[in-house]
């Protein structure tokens, strides 16, 4: 077990690195609990989200950088641009695998350099850290800007970085990480909140960490730990494996359930769920190449479509349901193809495909462009990488283009655009959308029962929620669905102590608390725990019958703890 990490502090303000050892009470902390912890130490909730006292925290998770299957995700914090909260966005690749191989919990990004067109990046290796001068990646597409990066790199290396979105500081812009592949393409995106413009805000255009041959962090008890490893890589591949192919494969069971948002919203089902069905993706595979795949180093639920063009060349990885539904259903996108060449533009400019897809599906619902026209969306999204005024616009989000063109239908959860899954036939996961610290996201915590009564709501939501807090903050996917027995499991052959339910469901929870505590010193009340009204009077589904109606007492009712039962421990993540 390594006893040397540490947190390396970047200050963007002279462009020096420091270390610092690892507080020892911090330990079971990593991912979205210790950029929580550090939020709260260090910055203040008033403060500018673009200005110098914004903190930007960049932690893996606790179990990253050892062979434990499916554990390399990466948190990325800040006051978010978008909400003004606490925001915490996470994502796949290499780069937290390989931060934590060099022992390093979280890179910490303070100040901002003074002439704010200067573009800088942040080299790390087994020897330390350096700022260098990074002029030349200026306004360069994420790919482009990539492949020059990692060309004057190791193979070893991976890569942290932001397209011009992020350094225009528009506030759906996102952070992309370069997944396993040989050319390390950036198309894991903690794409959430705007951290992209945080990023953008510091003169930061990108972080490579190259780990050499620094082995896999060594638990303490080594045989047990394999033991497990091996065990659960077996259980799950005799398993049903539900993402097999992926979330792009989920698309007909939303639209089933009328929880596809189709023509922003005001329907949901859409009448051409069966062509962005992530099962014409798969099909693509013979003919055009492409495959799934694993986005980091050690992953068995290898959920990541790769996808070909017609022409049999790469095109984008991995196309999700979230992004086939807000960029596709939502704005009456029939083709998956067409998606995806959407998706790979977002990558490209870096930003949100949640923030993106629901910010122009408002613009085609106010009449400003037609809906399912692919090709004038293309053509918008690039404009946003060049930064055109309604480029711009649009690159700030879903509240920014219902503003610009005075629309009212603008479904937005504390300022964020709504995630894909519509919250009214799943009142449950509405509940989540609304008490969550961070705005509407989809990784909060879904809850797919459309059943649920309604005095179950509150709880549900709130188990469900500490879960994947908590899986946040190890390093593994939601994907494998961790249960949080399984999670103090693994910390505790990790560390080489027990780990009581009781220590593993405080994380989740005190990270919850620090969090709303966050969000309340930055002016949030308990009346912005809703939904929009859009979602709370216009109905869905047959004759309209599905609104969101869960009263406020319901709702407040997520932030009181429960007390802790067996079922939370068996209740997975879910994504």
């Amino acid at each position: 077990m390594a006893n040397n990490d540490r947190i390396l502090r970047v200050n963007m303000t002279d462009q020096t690195t420091s270390f610092e050892d690892f507080p020892d009470d911090w330990k079971l902390l990593g991912g979205r609990a210790l950029s929580a912890r550090i939020l709260t130490d260090e910055c203040d909730p008033t403060c500018d989200p673009l200005g110098p006292d914004n903190v930007l925290v960049m932690a893996p998770g606790v179990i990253s950088g050892t062979s434990a299957p499916t554990s390399g995700r990466i948190s990325m914090g800040a006051k978010s641009p978008l909400t003004g909260g606490i925001k915490e966005a996470n994502a796949g690749g290499n780069p937290g695998q390989h931060l934590m191989k060099l022992n390093i919990r979280a890179v910490v990004v303070k100040g901002q350099p003074a002439d704010p067109e200067r573009r800088y990046g942040v080299f790390v290796n087994e020897d330390g850290a350096q700022v260098v001068e990074a002029d030349e990646y200026k306004g360069m597409w994420n790919y482009a800007s990539c492949e020059k990066l990692l060309a004057n790199h190791e193979k070893t290396a991976s890569a942290i970085s932001i397209g011009p979105a992020g350094e225009m500081k528009l506030k759906g812009s996102s952070i992309a990480c370069t997944d396993q592949e040989r050319e390390r393409h950036p198309a894991r995106h903690a794409a959430r909140g705007g951290l992209g413009a945080v990023m953008g805000s510091k003169g930061l255009k990108w972080v490579v960490v190259d780990p050499g041959r620094a082995k896999p962090r060594q638990p303490a008890k080594v045989e047990e730990f394999n033991a497990r490893n091996k065990s659960w890589t077996k259980d799950y591949r005799d398993g049903p494996q539900l993402f097999k192919f992926g979330t792009s494969a989920i698309v007909p069971t939303a639209n089933l359930l009328n929880t596809l948002p189709y023509k922003n919203r005001t329907e949901g089902q859409s009448p051409d769920f069966s062509t962005l069905d992530g099962a014409r993706i798969v099909e693509s595979f013979e003919k055009r190449g492409g495959a799934m795949h694993n986005c980091m180093t050690g992953c068995i639920v290898q959920c990541s479509n790769v996808v070909h063009g017609e022409d049999g060349n790469y095109k984008t990885s991995a196309l999700e349901f979230e992004t086939l539904v807000l960029l596709g259903s939502n704005c009456a996108v029939k083709s998956w193809d067409d998606v995806a060449d959407l998706d790979r533009l977002c990558d490209e400019v870096g930003i949100d495909t949640i923030e993106v897809g629901t910010a122009i599906g408002i613009l085609m619902d106010a009449g400003e462009m037609e809906w399912g026209d692919a090709e004038s969306m293309k053509k918008l999204i690039a404009e946003v990488g060049e930064g055109t005024e309604l480029g711009k616009t649009v690159g700030n989000g879903a509240v920014s283009v219902g503003k610009k063109f005075n629309h009212e239908r603008v479904p937005v959860v504390k300022g964020q655009a709504v995630a894909a899954w519509d919250p009214r036939p799943l009142k449950a996961t509405g509940v989540t959308y609304a008490t969550s610290p961070m705005g509407a996201d989809h990784t909060a915590g879904l809850i797919i029962n459309p059943g649920l009564p309604p005095d179950q709501m509150a709880q549900a939501s709130q188990e469900i929620q500490l879960v994947n807090a908590v899986c946040d903050s190890s390093g593994f996917c939601q994907f494998l669905q961790p249960t949080l027995d399984d999670l103090r499991t693994y910390y505790g052959l990790f560390y080489g102590e027990e780990i009581t339910r009781e220590q593993i469901a405080d994380i989740g929870w005190e990270c919850l608390e620090l969090e709303w505590q966050f969000n309340e010193k930055a002016g949030f009340t308990a009346a912005d725990d809703d939904l929009p009204k859009c979602l709370r009077e216009e109905g869905i589904g047959p004759g309209g019958a599905f609104k969101f109606d869960v009263p406020p007492e319901i709702i407040q009712a997520a932030k009181v703890r429960n007390d802790i039962r067996d079922e939370l421990f068996a209740l997975k993540a879910t994504g």
